[in-house]
């Protein structure tokens, strides 16, 4: 995975497991936009009250270039986001990253991606976000407050959600 960060997104937090399943069977598990976008649907501490909802185009952000749509709401502040999927090589890597407008509280603009690697006893997975922060005095305190915290949560949900899910599969 490209470790360099991009110019436009200085910020940058990646988080790696060894999950107990082939490469192919992380990688298509991690395919599907909203189930890697699962932590966002409410019920969390990290999103205050609010929920996302997913809306994917006929590509369902399964092909390069297939764009997703996700508004909801957090402390009662409409949310939209836009990606589409930069990169997908199976059961290698996937990157997907904003673009068009975008309305976020602590971060802007993103990359964001996932690769795995053959490992003893499975898959090592290693999640990234690349990120900016909002612009202005207020978007610009809560990104520098809360931005990292955001970053790392989503990461870390995605990288461990997917190893707890593959454990319980074992376990089951």
């Amino acid at each position: 995975m490209e470790k360099q960060r991009c110019k436009e997104t200085p910020h940058r937090f990646e988080h790696s497991a060894t999950i107990v399943a082939p490469p192919q069977d992380v990688f298509d598990f991690l395919d599907d936009p909203e189930r890697i976008g699962a932590h966002m649907s409410g019920g969390s501490p990290m999103m205050l009250g609010g929920a996302m909802r997913y809306r994917l185009d006929e590509g369902r952000g399964r092909e390069v270039g297939s764009v997703i749509r996700i508004d909801g709401r957090m402390l009662g502040l409409a949310l939209h986001v836009e990606e589409v999927i930069a990169e997908r090589v199976p059961p290698v890597r996937k990157i997907w990253q904003t673009a068009g407008y975008q309305k976020m509280i602590v971060i802007q603009d993103y990359r964001m991606g996932f690769e795995t690697h053959p490992a003893p006893g499975g898959t090592e997975l290693r999640g990234f976000i690349d990120y900016t922060l909002p612009q202005g005095v207020v978007g610009g305190l809560l990104g520098l407050l809360a931005g990292p915290l955001y970053a790392r949560w989503c990461v870390t949900r995605i990288v461990d959600g997917t190893r707890q899910h593959f454990a319980a599969r074992r376990r089951g």
